[in-house]
């Protein structure tokens, strides 16, 4: 083979491997968001829980406090 023909190949080579080298990089960085997603998903799924509404067994205290409610718009 011609001495061009080496070098073609030559650079390819190294064009293909520093790709490669970046593609298995992007990877690793991929794999590294994702863990940390999962832990803020389950952040955000404690805090949802933990803010939830008031459960509906909790209906008579409002009834009761309608008087109250009633005088301060009033007010």
């Amino acid at each position: 083979m011609p001495a061009v023909a080496w070098t073609t190949v030559i650079i390819t080579a190294l064009i293909v491997g520093i790709t490669a080298v970046g593609l298995l990089r992007v990877i690793f960085h991929l794999k590294a968001i994702k863990a940390t997603l999962r832990q803020v998903t389950g952040g955000v799924g404690a805090v949802a829980q933990l803010t939830s509404t008031v459960p509906d067994r909790l209906a008579s205290v409002n009834a009761s406090l309608k008087p109250v409610r009633d005088f301060c718009e009033t007010v």
